[in-house]
Order: structure tokens, then sequence, then C-alpha cells
């Protein structure tokens, strides 16, 4: 039986595969393998619908959802391993390090990496692949492709898909590690249906949004993995423990409002602090709290040169402007 479904199985892809030398009509910029591509995209969606999704879905109403999250979270802490090494061989040896802890600290506290424990005391994720490190180390992405059950994929990912798997093998971070057939298969099958169970809610809303579900599926993966390769080729950027860098800035200068009798906010030493004339002219001096946050050597704008006082009688002019006096007041 199992012999017979693999045969099926093969047949199955080898059609898709000649059904994809068809040409399309209009072929879209930048994906020339578009006429194998879709007819290999309706082979998988084919699959998905009748076999993956009927199974998530009784997978997910007979599974409690805290067993769910628990097998997701486990998966994923064995990945983390994988990913760390990764982040090795980019160069992000600090992204390394915290990688590694999470592992530690889930494996440890986590109940074996069944509570992300780690996630909850703000230490996130850092998701990495070989084909994520390919594209660090200068390989190019190569055209888009659709693999047999894969799904989309790029040819430098193709060939990153083979690395996480030998690579994940070699240090324990997947199921290929396990020498028992059976073991092992049972353990991939676990992980292949609670991945698309998780998945059930966005490819129900793809179903309700998406006009062509092949373009849109391309164009999401090919944003999503320019996006990551633009993240491990960034600098590391660290949450500060003072809150700062979290939805704000610590770069931009702070105005004082010389209404409000002190400062709006805490001043960069490298931004000038400027006082209000009005407020020099009308005799009042700036407050202690605004003056002690000027450092030394700041700017500060200078005063208008006293002006002669006018004549007894005199109305308050601009000191700028000339002092007329009324010849009747004497």
């Amino acid at each position: 039986m199992k012999q017979t479904q693999i045969r099926l199985l093969g047949l199955g892809s080898a059609l898709a595969l000649l059904a994809g030398c068809a040409s399309v009509k209009n072929p879209t910029p930048g994906d020339p393998l578009e006429g194998y591509n879709r007819s290999m995209f309706a082979f998988n969606d084919a699959v998905d619908r009748n076999l993956l999704t009927p199974v998530a879905k009784g997978y997910q109403a007979v599974v409690p959802s805290p067993v769910r999250t628990c097998v997701t979270n486990i998966f994923n802490n064995f990945g983390d391993i994988w990913s760390g090494i990764n982040s090795f061989l980019q160069g992000r040896g600090l992204d390394s390090v915290n990688t590694f802890g999470r592992v530690l600290f889930n494996s440890t506290m986590g109940l074996g990496g069944c509570i992300d424990v780690a996630s909850m005391k703000g230490a996130p994720r850092i998701q990495n692949d070989f084909g994520t490190t390919l594209g660090v180390w200068g390989f190019g992405q190569g055209p888009y492709l659709v693999l047999p059950l894969l799904g989309p994929s790029t040819i430098r990912d193709t060939a990153g898909t083979v690395g996480d798997g030998f690579g994940g093998s070699a240090v324990y971070a997947n199921p290929g590690a396990i020498n028992d057939v059976p073991v092992r298969n049972t353990i991939w099958g676990i992980s292949v249906v609670n991945s698309r169970a998780n998945l059930l809610n966005a490819s129900d809303l793809l179903d309700d949004v998406a006009l062509d579900k092949y373009s849109f599926l391309r164009d999401a993966y090919l944003q999503r993995r320019q996006a990551l390769l633009n993240q491990k080729l960034g600098p590391v950027v660290l949450d500060r423990a003072d809150g700062q860098n979290k939805g704000g800035s610590d770069n931009l200068p702070s105005y004082d409002d010389p209404e409000a009798g002190g400062t709006t906010g805490a001043a960069d030493p490298n931004v000038p602090v400027y006082d209000d004339p009005d407020a020099a002219a009308s005799g009042t001096t700036q407050s202690a709290g605004k003056a002690a946050a000027r450092p030394a050597g700041a700017l500060r704008q200078q005063p208008a040169a006293t002006p002669t006082p006018p004549a007894s009688g005199a109305a308050s002019a601009d000191p700028s402007l000339p002092v007329y006096t009324d010849p009747e007041s004497k």
C-alpha cells in the first residue's frame, strides 16, 4: 500500500513537471519559470485541499490548544539550534549567543521547550536558515521556484533547504537525526500536520482576499525573504535597558516650552538650547531645571542689547524701534 502511494505521488509530480513546460502568454517579469510554477502550484494546492487540510482540521478539533502550543514550541526549540548555528555562520555572534541562550532557558525552565519562557521574558526568536546564510555570503537569489509539496522557494532557498535538512540532522535539530525509521516518520508527520494546522486561519484569509493565489503567494514569499536577508545584512539592534529604542528615537532634539517653565523632555547634549526672547524681555529668568539641563559649552542665544530707556510717559515699544515723545505731555 505504501509503495503504491509513493508511485502515485511520483507519477503526479512527473505529470506536473511535464505540464509545467507549457508557456504562459504574458509571463511576469522576474518569474521566467511561471509556466512550470503555476502547474506545480496547482498540484500542491490539490494535495493540500484533499489531504493536508482535512487532516489538519481533524488534528485541530481533537488536540486541545495548549497541547498544540506545546508541540509547536518544542519543534521551534529544536529549530532554534540550527538557527543559532546559521547566525554564527553569518558572523552575527550576538544573535547566535542569544539564540543558544533561548534554547538553554526553554529546555530547562520551559520543560523541554514545551513553554516558551524566553519569549515571555522579552527574548523573541531570531529565525534563521541556511538559505539566508547563502544570501549573506553573496549567493544570488535566482528565479522563483515552486517545489513539489514544499511550496514557494527560489534557486538559492532550494539549496538552503537541502542544507537545512543535512545540517539540522547533523546537530540533532530535526527528526532526521533519529535512526528509528517509524519513529522518525511519525515525528515528521506530526510536524507537518501541526504546521499546517497553525496556518489554517491564514489559508482561509488567503482564499477570501486573493484574486490570484499564485501571484499573491509568490510576491509575499519573495518580499519576506528579502526582508529577512536585509535584516541579517544590517547591524545587530539591541533593546536598551532604559526603555529607549522602543518605539522612539533618542537622537531627536528636545525643545523647551517657555510657557511650561521647564523642559518637555531630556535634551540631547549636542543640541543647543534657545531661550525665549519674549521671556527675557519681560524680566523672567530661566528655571533652575532648564538651566541644569544645558551642558557645558552649549550654544545660547544672546539677548538683544539693552535699549535706552524711553522718556517719561512713553509707551512700551520694541527696543529696535525709535521712541518718540508726545510734545503735549510736557
